[in-house]
This record gives structure tokens, C-alpha cells and sequence, in this order.
């Protein structure tokens, strides 16, 4: 059984002679815990533990260097597989999986979750930590956990191959460290007691991971990573462009763990990353061989197109949801929210399972090695070598050039279907020319983000007009199927307000594209 858990902690590094205060010591005289006199908040007995793990990795770290953290561990309360990832500022979210027989082979839930990253190299022992931890806990009358601090005695050795069977051991290194994790309670205790241990002599570690430290990969070193030169409008047009496509591969890539898990937002991310790549090899298209930008195209639009039913699906639930709350005041409801909730909730997760499956496929693994191959060694044209201050604002442009063409057009023809569908095209064009407004802007400064920036409101303007056409399509099918005359009812007032917000949503892009077309958002592009 897969069980996924969210951590917020903060670690410290601490000598021999520190002594940790009482928890309720430590936030004495502060307003963060509950009211004594209505629940009082006491320190449990401490909890002592060793816990031994071994970490997995592929020969060259790309797990760790991704920021991962795959382990199988012995001792303490969750012994097993755990696979750690980021999970924004001080927080990470966790994969835990049963220990388990096999000590040296990584279980298959797990290397599916971590193929973007690994791309099917083998996973091996790399390093093994041995802890004997300590644990103190501050818990409320009903025995919540409102934050822990864990007093840890580490030793680690680095695990390295040899050419027979097993591994050779580094030498070993030793540390003492302090964790204090969250519990049920909000960021204001961790934050104080963040604030008091440090004010007694703790420093904050240089990385929350241990394998970081072990493999000596803490901030400050930077062996084995690239580092990037200077972009100008006078390097290679080719080099900025593979700037910005190592940025949308590692997204891509990123986000294949969090959309497995069904993080929020995490589908419509790893999405916007396939539409950029796939924008960028469009717009960028001299710079870089015909045929392989045709293939990754081609890959891109399926890979979005698999995201994109799962995302709409979501959005499309969340929209109707939000305007059934609205409307509570007007009738009742609570039929309409549970036929909504149970049809649409329904739809986002069979799209998700359809999403799930296809990251588990060939295609999409030999994708992730085209994008992998594309960034290592690219297949640029001679057009690439050229400087990007000649090269580059021509291309974009073109991107703008067509959605003023699409815009014209829409704009003579008569409401309708065709319309519809010409503003549909205009909202795509007009993405991929604030994509490539953005893909240059680290050379182009504030005239690209300028010009990008104006660019998405034209696009977030025709996004709600078209958000609000397939709410439409969506509110007349629910009507048509639902038995209960209350909730067609209410169905039908929603597609109303729909409606009327659509001429709202023209306006938006009528003055979005008026602005969108001043003449200094386009001086640089000459």
C-alpha cells in the first residue's frame, strides 16, 4: 500500500555539549499554543530509536541531484520505503511503501515514480546512514502531536561500486543534528521554536537532507553541476534557446512525481512545460533540425493532450462547483453540489488513471529520452550559431504576426461556431507568442517581458471566453441528464450568468488587445 505524507521540518546541525531545553521551556511567555486552562499542552516521554537506512540512487546522483530522496530503512515508527521530494520552503512530500524482503532491489511502485529522473538507469545502494535518534513531543490533552524535535546521532558512509558483487564503503563521517518537524499545530509554533533554538546557538544545516551531506552535495559545492555563462544579445541564438529548453525539460521532468501523486496544480503544470517545449521548437524552428523538432512536436502535443483532458476535467469541476456555491442563496444547492461533485469528480479521475497509465508507457519513456538527448546535444542548424540580437526577435515576431492575422480574421466573421473557433486559435497563438516573449527575456530584459506580459492578457482574456463556452456545453449536458427539475433549474440559471459573463470576457479582450498592440511593445522585435 502506497501512502503519501506531507513534512514541514527544519534542521540544525548542533555539537556535543548542547543540551535541548523542555519543548513547553522552549515556548514559554509566547501565544502559539492553546490556552492551558482550555487545553493543556505537556512533553512526552522521550522516544529513543536507531534507525538504519540505505539510500538508492543511480550511478550518477540524478536522483539527489533532482532533489529526491529514495531510501529503505529499518527501526522507528515508519521502517520501509520512503521516497522523498520537494514540496515548496521547508517542506517535502513523502512515498512510503512496506519494507519488505528485498533489501537491494527498489521496489516497482517506486522506479516508476522516479523514471523522469533516472530514465531506466539502475538504482543502487550509494550511501548508508545510521541514526540514533531521540524524539520529544508536544501533545495535547487528546494525544495530537503539535511538533516534534528529534535529537539525532548520525554516522554515514558513502556506498561506492566495485567491479565484483557488492559495494566498498567510504570512510565514515559523523554529526550530530536537530530536527524539529510540524505536526497538527500551525507554522506559528514551528516558527517560534525556530527562532528560540536558535537564539541558543543552533545554525540552520546547510542542506535538510543527510544524503546531500553524505555525497557532499550541500550548497557551496558545485562539482558536477553545470554552470551557465552569461547569455547576451550577442551569444549564439542557439544558446539561449537551450537555456530555455533545459529549463522546460527539468519541468517536465519535475512534475512527473507530483502529477503520480495527484498533488494540486501538479497536471496543469508539467502541462504548461509540454506546451512551452513545444512553442519554443515552433517559433525556434530555423534554429533547429527539421525532423527531430517534427518528432518532439509531434510527442509534446500527445503528452499535453493526455494532461490537457485530465486538467480541463478539473478545471471544469472546480468552475461549477464555485458557481453552485454562488448561487445558494437563490435555491437550494445541495442536489445540484452532490450530482456535480459525484459526475465531475468522476470524470477528473477517470482522466487522471488514463494520465497515470500513459507515464508508465513506452511512449512516454522514449519521450522523456528525446528530451533528455535534445538538451545534451542539440540538433541545431547553422541559422543557431548566429547572434541572438539578430536571430531572435524575428521569430517572435512571426509568433505575433500570426495571432494578428487569426484576430483579423475572427474579427469579420460573424458570431457563431467558426468564431468561436477562430478566438480558440487566437488564444493558442497568442500563448505560444508570450511563451516566446519569455523564453528570450533573460537576453532581451524588459522588452521581452513587456511584450510577453501583454501578450497573456490578450491570451487570459480569450481564456475566459473559452472557460466559459465549454462551462456552456457543459451546464446544457448536465440539464439534459439530470432527474431532479431542481437542479436543471438551477443548471439553467448558471448557463445564463455564463452567458452574459461572455460579452464581459470581449470586452476584457478588446482592451487587452488594443494595449497588446502599442507600438513600443514591439520596437525590440525590428
Amino acid at each position: 500500500m502506497v501512502i503519501v505524507d506531507r513534512e514541514v521540518l527544519r534542521t540544525y546541525i548542533a555539537d556535543d555539549g548542547f543540551q535541548v531545553p523542555p519543548l513547553t521551556e522552549l515556548l514559554a511567555g509566547t501565544d502559539v499554543l492553546p490556552d492551558p486552562a482550555i487545553s493543556p499542552v505537556v512533553e512526552g516521554e522521550p522516544v529513543r530509536h536507531r534507525l538504519v537506512a540505505t539510500y538508492f540512487d543511480t550511478v550518477d546522483l540524478r536522483l539527489t541531484s533532482a532533489g529526491l530522496t529514495l531510501r529503505r530503512r529499518t527501526g522507528g515508527e515508519d521502517a520501509g520505503w520512503h521516497l522523498k521530494a520537494p514540496a515548496g520552503p521547508g517542506a517535502c512530500s513523502e512515498v512510503r511503501l512496506p519494507r519488505g524482503r528485498g533489501t537491494r532491489t527498489v521496489p516497482v511502485p517506486l522506479q516508476k515514480m522516479v523514471w523522469a529522473q533516472s530514465l531506466g538507469s539502475a538504482l543502487r545502494p550509494v550511501a548508508e546512514i545510521v541514526t540514533d535518534r531521540t524524539v520529544r513531543r508536544l501533545v495535547d490533552v487528546t494525544g495530537r502531536v503539535l511538533a516534534e524535535v528529534a535529537d539525532d546521532r548520525v554516522t554515514a558512509r558513502r556506498l561506492l561500486p566495485t567491479d565484483g558483487q557488492g559495494d566498498a564503503a567510504g570512510a565514515a563521517t559523523s554529526w550530530r543534528g536537530i530536527e524539529v518537524e510540524l505536526g497538527t499545530s500551525g507554522d506559528d509554533v514551528l516558527s517560534e521554536l525556530d527562532a528560540r533554538l536558535r537564539g541558543r546557538g543552533l545554525s540552520q544545516a546547510p542542506s535538510a537532507s543527510e544524503l546531500a551531506q553524505v555525497l557532499d552535495l550541500t550548497p557551496g559545492n558545485e562539482e558536477g553541476r553545470a554552470t551557465r555563462r552569461t547569455l547576451t544579445v550577442d551569444s549564439p541564438a542557439g544558446d539561449v534557446l537551450l537555456a530555455h529548453l533545459r529549463d522546460q525539460v527539468q519541468q517536465v521532468r519535475a512534475y512527473d512525481l507530483p502529477v503520480r501523486v495527484d498533488a494540486p496544480d501538479a497536471v496543469h503544470k508539467m502541462r504548461v512545460a509540454t506546451r512551452r517545449l513545444r512553442s519554443a521548437l515552433t517559433t525556434f524552428r530555423p534554429l533547429v533540425d527539421a525532423d527531430v523538432a517534427g518528432r518532439l512536436r509531434d510527442e509534446l502535443k500527445w503528452l499535453a493532450g493526455e494532461l490537457g483532458a485530465a486538467r480541463d476535467a478539473e478545471v471544469m469541476r472546480d468552475r461549477v462547483r464555485t458557481a453552485v456555491e454562488t448561487e445558494a442563496d437563490v435555491v437550494d444547492s445541495r442536489p445540484v453540489a452532490a450530482v456535480a461533485d459525484a459526475e465531475l469528480g468522476q470524470a477528473y479521475r477517470t482522466a487522471h488513471d488514463r494520465v497515470l497509465a500513459e507515464l508508465d508507457g513506452e511512449r512516454y519513456h522514449d519521450l522523456l529520452i528525446a528530451l533528455d538527448r535534445l538538451v545534451t546535444a542539440p540538433p541545431w542548424t547553422e541559422r543557431a550559431a548566429r547572434r541572438a540580437g539578430r536571430t531572435l526577435p524575428r521569430q517572435v515576431a512571426r509568433s505575433h504576426a500570426k495571432v494578428r492575422k487569426i484576430v483579423a480574421k475572427a474579427e469579420s466573421t460573424p458570431a457563431g461556431a467558426e468564431r468561436e473557433e477562430l478566438l480558440h486559435d487566437a488564444r493558442k497563438a497568442a500563448k505560444r507568442s508570450r511563451y516566446a516573449g519569455e523564453s528570450v527575456s533573460g537576453v532581451f530584459g524588459e522588452d521581452a517581458i513587456r511584450f510577453a506580459a501583454a501578450m497573456e492578457d490578450v491570451q487570459e482574456a480569450l481564456g475566459e471566453h473559452q472557460d466559459s463556452v465549454l462551462t456552456r456545453e457543459r451546464l446544457r449536458a448536465l440539464a439534459r441528464h439530470t432527474s431532479s427539475t431542481e437542479a436543471a433549474f438551477l443548471y439553467g440559471r448558471l448557463h445564463a450568468l455564463e452567458e452574459a459573463g461572455a460579452g464581459e470576457s470581449q470586452r476584457h479582450f478588446d482592451a487587452a488587445w488594443k494595449a497588446a498592440g502599442r507600438k513600443r511593445l514591439h520596437r525590440w522585435l525590428r
